[in-house]
């Protein structure tokens, strides 16, 4: 399987985090929209099938991180 590079992880990790966070404030259709894209494109970068568990792996392939660490399980 390819993996996605760190630089695009990080970037997609921080634009559905931002996106998420607007859609709370707004909830705007086009801000749906394009969180809906950046998960889509997260579970198809990581080999998931939901954004939650696409989130974990990609973070997972970051710098930095530990194989054992499970900090990053909880929300």
């Amino acid at each position: 399987m390819l993996m996605a590079h760190p630089a695009v992880l990080a970037n997609l990790i921080e634009q559905y985090e931002t996106l998420r966070i607007l859609h709370a404030e707004d909830g705007s259709p086009q801000v749906r929209r394009r969180m809906d894209d950046v998960a889509y494109t997260l579970c198809v970068t990581t080999g998931t099938r939901d954004i939650d568990t696409a989130l974990i792996a990609a973070r997972h392939q970051l710098p930095g991180a530990r194989p054992q660490d499970d900090s990053l399980l909880t929300a």
